[in-house]
């Protein structure tokens, strides 16, 4: 085999003057003198055998073969950068540590297990948590507070990197004493949308699920609404009404007989539990086996 690795400095010269638009903004940006980019960008068409650029008095622009290649060398660039900081950071002798963020539902059911085996293969490591709702473990993710996040909203902003995790389907809970504890057949949504009941707080991966989940009906105003999932179960076992929270939250309750799940017509639909992250998609090692955990625990 007689091809040789592509130059990365080459191809981010590349990029930065289509970017720039011209050659000498190009190398400039990337700190290469101008004649020294022009010989560069001159061997990189004869390797490619085609004209990567056309050349005017007002600058350079991109031939298709050229936007194509500076297309491939946007990713191979990025998954460059993302290698030399893992290298980095690899070298850099740290304590384990690492502070994330879950929202309530995860942090009640999930995570206490997957740190738990994190630890048994990380004896050294600490991880503290921070317990709140989804849209701000999204805010504090983005803001840099936060290392890694998991949510349960359906929504996540796309400049987060973000991986699904596991799934949390949806139920209708009553008390055992609530009139729909006789009924049979399905409750509609349309009868759900029109069924005052009790929520979690705006903000909350179980409030923006039910909101898509109803999203086609004009929802009544809820009971009450109230910012956790414990609290929820409480206010329902009371008989004060019905509520939709996630199966993880409730299995417990529902074992127990405290509380009944009632069939819905979207019964089966599901919410993704999503582990999100800002910068280089890479994780750190820690953050990366935590995600491997919860990716792989049931």
């Amino acid at each position: 085999m007689d091809y040789r690795w592509p130059n990365l400095q080459t191809l981010a010269l590349l990029v930065a003057i289509v970017e720039e638009g011209s050659l000498g903004a190009g190398a400039r940006k990337v700190g290469m003198a101008q004649p020294n980019a022009s010989r560069a960008i001159a061997e990189l068409e004869v390797e490619m055998k085609t004209e990567l650029l056309v050349r005017h008095p007002r600058g350079s622009h991109p031939t298709t073969a050229g936007l194509a290649l500076v297309e491939h060398s946007r990713e191979l660039l990025q998954s460059a950068q993302d290698f030399t900081a893992w290298v980095t950071e690899s070298r850099t002798e740290q304590p384990l540590k690492l502070h994330i963020g879950a929202s309530m539902t995860i942090a009640e059911t999930l995570l206490p297990s997957w740190i738990a085996t994190m630890r048994m293969r990380f004896p050294d490591s600490r991880v503290d948590v921070s317990v709140m709702n989804s849209s701000q473990v999204v805010e504090a993710v983005q803001q840099g507070q936060l290392q890694l996040g998991f949510i349960e909203t359906p929504h996540v902003p796309v400049r987060l990197n973000a991986r699904v995790v596991q799934e949390d389907k949806l139920i209708v809970v009553i008390s055992p004493n609530h009139k729909w504890a006789s009924r049979t057949g399905k409750i509609s949504l349309q009868e759900l949308s029109e069924t005052p009941l009790i929520v979690r707080e705006p903000g909350s991966g179980t409030r923006e699920a039910l909101q898509e989940l109803l999203g086609d009906y004009d929802s009544v105003e809820p009971i009450q609404v109230l910012n956790s999932n414990a609290a929820v179960r409480v206010v329902v076992e009371a008989g004060a009404g019905p509520a939709v929270l996630g199966e993880l939250a409730l299995r417990d309750h529902l074992a127990l007989g405290r509380l009944l799940s009632v069939p819905f017509e979207g019964s089966g639909v599901t919410r993704p539990l999503t582990a999100v992250w800002s910068g280089p998609r890479r994780l750190p090692v820690l953050a990366a086996e935590l995600v491997a955990i919860a990716s792989s625990h049931i």
